[in-house]
């Protein structure tokens, strides 16, 4: 059953919203405009704190009332003591880090448990344009030019399940998605535009 207010949100977004636990306390890297942060505080009583790098969104999570914080994730999450958070979400934001193993360690070292999701590069719309038009894609995902874009670090889905497996990380459950709707795991990786997990030590 979807939680209120989270039929608005990105579909990875509303799974978070219905996975994690009434109470308890939360912090958001790279939490955009805090629309997950506003529906985890108006529904589930959640504590939930953010981490934004772009200026006016954390402008647009202060004027909603939301406790967000102007931050680089790559150097800030440092500050933060262990075990500070029962849940810390990571959402399309490792694809974006300067080294995506010591991001996914900080963020188990500040929360407890983790939500992550990035876009799946391996997605077959991806491989086809590659393989058909010999150029990096633009699609609703991700949606500007090669030497626009933020990402810096092209991953799949077995990569992050490579890379959690290399630093001892339990997958608990995962979560695909493809045009804005849930799929199986079968095949996901070529299948799944987005991924999401939800990890711990």
């Amino acid at each position: 059953m979807a939680e209120p207010g989270s039929e608005a949100l990105r579909p990875d977004l509303a799974v978070i919203a219905r996975q994690v636990p009434a109470g308890v306390r939360v912090l958001d890297i790279g939490c955009g405009d805090g629309a997950l942060m506003a529906v985890l505080r108006d529904t589930k009583q959640i504590d939930a704190r953010g981490i934004e790098i772009d200026g006016a969104l954390v402008e647009r999570c202060v004027a909603r009332g939301l406790s967000v914080v102007q931050g680089d994730a790559d150097r800030d999450l440092a500050f933060y003591p262990d075990g500070a958070f029962d849940v810390a979400i990571l959402s399309q934001t490792l694809q974006t880090a300067a080294r995506p193993d010591r991001m996914l360690a900080e963020l188990l070292r500040v929360g407890r448990r983790a939500f992550v999701s990035f876009p799946n590069f391996a997605y077959w719309r991806m491989r086809w344009a590659l393989l058909s038009r010999g150029r990096m894609p633009v699609t609703r995902h991700l949606p500007v030019t090669w030497y626009e874009t933020e990402n810096i670090h092209h991953m799949t889905v077995r990569d992050f399940e490579e890379l959690a497996r290399d630093l001892g990380i339990e997958l608990e459950n995962r979560w695909f998605f493809t045009r804005e709707r849930e799929i199986g795991p079968a095949g996901a990786n070529w299948r799944a535009e987005y991924a999401l997990f939800e990890v711990r030590r």
